[in-house]
C-alpha cells in the first residue's frame, strides 16, 4: 500500500508563494507520474499540473508561468512551487501519485487548503 503526505497549504496574501509538497511511501515499484489536482466550492475539480518520472510537465493555463512542477525521484516527492498567488488560485490541493507494477494504481493525497486573500 501507498500513502501520500501533503503539505505547504496555508494563507497568503495575494502576490505571495507558498510551495506545496507531497510525499510518497510504502510499498512502491515506480512513480510514473505526479501531480496535484484543485477544488474549490462550487467549482469543477481541476489538473493544476503534473510531472512524469522523465521531467514531462503540463500545467493548467490559468497557472502557467506562476507555477512550477518538480520531483525528486530519489526520495519520491514531488513539489508545487506557487508564486505569484491569485485569490482565484483558492481552494484545496490534491496531490496525485501513480504508481506502476504492471498497471497503474493512483493513490491520493489528503489535501491542503490554499487560502488567498488579503
Amino acid at each position: 500500500q501507498v500513502q501520500l503526505v501533503e503539505s505547504g497549504g496555508g494563507l497568503v496574501q495575494p502576490g505571495g508563494s507558498l510551495r506545496l509538497s507531497c510525499a510518497a511511501s510504502g510499498s512502491i515499484f515506480s512513480i510514473y507520474a505526479m501531480g496535484w489536482y484543485r477544488q474549490a466550492p462550487g467549482k469543477q475539480r481541476e489538473l493544476v499540473a503534473g510531472i512524469t518520472s522523465g521531467g514531462s510537465t503540463n500545467y493548467a493555463d490559468s497557472v502557467k508561468g506562476r507555477f512550477t512542477i518538480s520531483r525528486d525521484n530519489g526520495k519520491n516527492t514531488g513539489y508545487l512551487q506557487m508564486n505569484s498567488l491569485k485569490p482565484e488560485d483558492t481552494a484545496v490541493y490534491y496531490c496525485y501519485a501513480d504508481v506502476t507494477v504492471v498497471g497503474s494504481i493512483r493513490y491520493w493525497g489528503q489535501g491542503t487548503q490554499v487560502t488567498v486573500s488579503s
